[in-house]
């Protein structure tokens, strides 16, 4: 993790995570960064939102990534409750990706990430004000 373009308090809550939760995080906000940058989205940006690494562009809705003690093999992207994300997610990637309500994407810790699925995802997320009009997002 680049420690100069970080936050000191993001820098610090990712160095808190257990080695195996915060590699998979910081290859999720890799993922995060790299779609804004490939679908030239803007700047994003970061900043801690109750206590988890959260990620916003200015068209679209905040993505929050978070390990909890409570789940120690998982790891999780979460997305705003009030948007039709999750159900769209459902929709598509139900027979690949793990949800939990209408907020929660599950990963398994010793799992690969499905970084296709993971990647349109969060260009869905954060393209969201753009495109929530569209049947499925526009997926």
């Amino acid at each position: 993790m680049d420690s100069l373009n970080i936050d000191s308090n993001i820098h610090n809550k990712f160095e808190g995570y257990p080695d195996a939760a915060k590699v998979k995080l910081l290859t999720i906000r890799a993922a995060i960064f790299d779609v804004a940058a490939e679908e030239s989205l803007g700047d994003i940006a970061e900043s801690l939102k109750w206590g988890e690494p959260s990620y916003l562009s200015t068209m679209g809705s905040a993505i929050r990534i978070d390990w909890k003690h409570k789940s120690p093999n998982t790891i999780s992207v979460y997305v705003n409750c009030k948007t039709n994300l999750i159900d769209t997610f459902k929709e598509i990637y139900s027979n690949t990706l793990i949800f939990v309500g209408n907020r929660e994407i599950v990963f398994q810790i010793t799992d690969e990430l499905p970084m296709s699925e993971l990647k349109a995802c969060i260009s869905m997320a954060l393209r969201y004000h753009q495109i929530k009009h569209l049947p499925l997002l526009g997926a």
